[in-house]
């Protein structure tokens, strides 16, 4: 039942990303690189509104390092220059058919500055392991060199605590061709056997991705990425016989 609940929330994604990401992208310069689905940068005296906006930033499939996999990442929000409803989902299904990492969020959103927003809300785990139920609290904006970033802390219903941080940055090459790297870290603060996480730093998720605009509604990239479990995580990772880092090809599925 997880995995059916996160393919409902990956569809939806995919289903309001093409039109509200046109809209996002529409205001780009020419030859400027599309803004980052994540930034917050925004001019907060100029309330437009009720506005929506959404993107299915990542749907690829990861092949090599031993173990195939896919991956999905998409994000939307409803309201006005100074307050918004986020919805973020994010996971991994392995080639093994488990489900890991299937965190879903909602979150209030206040801009503090033209490039700055707090965050506030829930999260919940929905996977093959454990499932947990969080507070989340964190902070996004858009760093000098356009880096966008994200630090949100979190504190589980059974006493754990999380710490995601994750950043990215768009590099123009042509109109339509953008190179994007981007990183993502999670720490926990104690060991979780029933999530199958260690204490410390738990995992690590880079990679950079060359993406294609045929449209405003549509980019298809392929890419390289790395993602490797540290300390117990990796233990937990070898018991369940899967590799604990690689190095794979991602690209959009057919």
């Amino acid at each position: 039942m997880s995995r059916v609940r996160d393919a409902v929330f990956v569809l939806f994604l995919w289903g309001i990303a093409p039109a509200t990401q046109a809209q996002t992208m529409a205001s780009a310069p020419p030859g400027a690189a599309s803004p980052a689905p994540n930034h917050a940068a925004m001019d907060i005296g100029m309330d437009s509104g009720i506005l929506t906006h959404g993107v299915l930033d990542l749907f690829e499939g990861r092949v090599g390092g031993g173990q195939n996999a896919f991956r999905w990442g998409g994000e939307g929000w409803i309201g006005n220059d100074y307050d918004k409803l986020w919805f973020k989902s994010e996971g991994f299904a392995r080639g093994n058919g488990r489900v890991d990492d299937g965190r879903h969020e909602l979150l209030y959103d206040r801009a503090i500055s033209g490039f700055t927003d707090l965050q506030v809300g829930v999260r919940t785990d929905w996977a093959s392991t454990t499932g947990r139920t969080w507070a989340a609290f964190g902070v996004r904006g858009l760093a000098p060199l356009f880096v966008n970033y994200e630090a949100t802390g979190y504190l589980s219903d059974n006493g754990q605590s999380d710490l995601r941080l994750a950043a990215s940055v768009d590099l123009p090459i042509t109109q339509r061709l953008i190179l994007r790297p981007e990183a993502e870290m999670n720490f926990r603060g104690k060991t979780d056997p029933g999530q199958r996480v260690g204490s410390g730093l738990s995992d690590i998720d880079t990679g950079i991705r060359l993406r294609y605009e045929i449209s405003r509604k549509f980019a298809p990239y392929i890419g390289v990425v790395y993602a490797g479990r540290f300390g117990q995580t990796a233990n937990f990772a070898r018991k369940e016989g899967e590799g604990s880092r690689a190095v794979r090809r991602s690209t959009v599925p057919p």
